[in-house]
């Protein structure tokens, strides 16, 4: 893990497109700025892992789990 010091209006360089600001700092907390392309997902890392772990399960679907949900589809249509 790279630690680098910075202060407000400072910022750091990730690869050639990512820049990360420090807003402010109060206290223990400090906001961040991330300017990106839009193209790259930017999340806390609780979210992303929430994310990532819906993704998981949506995947572990079973056809079974699936048929009963053709079957609300096919009631609602009729």
């Amino acid at each position: 893990m790279l630690v680098l010091a910075r202060k407000v209006n400072e910022s750091i360089i990730i690869g050639d497109e990512v820049e990360v600001f420090v807003v402010d700092i109060k206290g223990d907390q400090i906001k961040l700025g991330v300017k990106a392309p839009r193209s790259l997902s930017v999340h806390r890392a609780e979210v992303y892992q929430d994310i990532k772990n819906q993704n998981q399960k949506a995947a572990a679907s079973t056809p079974k789990s699936l048929e009963g949900l053709g079957n609300l589809i096919r009631k609602k249509n009729d």
